[in-house]
């Protein structure tokens, strides 16, 4: 089994405790508590800037047959996935530049922002968010909510092209090698700060 695969082994079961979570099974349903996912989107903004940067060091950091992926990433989370962003807060009367970093966020951006101080570590760390987030979607969209706002966010996180993204991040990976055991270390820690961070609007 690729490295990836095995991390993606050991994320399965902390994916089923985030649709087991309230917040999680409140977008499903559709009936989620507009402050709870307004709250949410704020802190979920902070995240995606964050996360950006933690592209930027790693593209930096990367062999030339990764850097122009890393540069698409980051180019894709700025300008496609934020734009999305915006125009969905914005329906949910959400304060994005006036909101400040919760604890649950800023722990999670620390951790991400140091794990990308080493190229093939980063990528371990980082890879929580994006297979995480394809994952939900997929479940999700198996059986889509009908308040079409919550409908939408779900139909961003599992479009196709979200998913080949995943898959390449998956291939870099297991070309950079990192070392197994602290690769599987921090995909588990990414994974727990994916976990707690739905709790972040609580």
């Amino acid at each position: 089994m690729s490295l990836s695969g095995r991390l993606e082994e050991i994320g399965r079961p902390l994916v089923a405790e985030q649709l087991a979570h309230p917040t999680v099974a409140g977008i499903a349903r559709g009936d989620l508590d507009e402050r709870v996912f307004r709250s949410w989107l704020e802190q979920d903004y902070l995240f995606l800037l964050d996360y950006v940067r933690v592209f930027s060091r790693l593209a930096w950091q990367a062999p030339a047959a990764h850097l122009g992926d890393l540069v698409d990433l980051a180019h894709s989370t700025f300008h496609e996935e934020l734009s999305l962003h915006r125009e969905l807060a914005a329906e949910f009367g959400a304060d994005l530049e006036g909101t400040v970093k919760g604890p649950v966020c800023a722990a999670y951006t620390e951790f991400l922002l140091n794990a990308a101080g080493s190229y093939g570590e980063g990528l371990a760390a980082l890879y929580p968010c994006m297979w995480g987030y394809s994952t939900l979607g997929a479940e999700l969209a198996a059986d889509p909510p009908a308040e079409p706002r919550y409908r939408r966010w779900v139909e961003t996180y599992a479009d196709p092209g979200f998913a080949e993204l995943t898959r390449r991040c998956a291939q870099m990976i297991d070309e950079a090698g990192p070392d197994p055991e602290r690769a599987a270390e921090l995909f588990r820690t990414g994974m727990r700060h994916e976990v707690s961070f739905w709790d972040a609007p609580c």
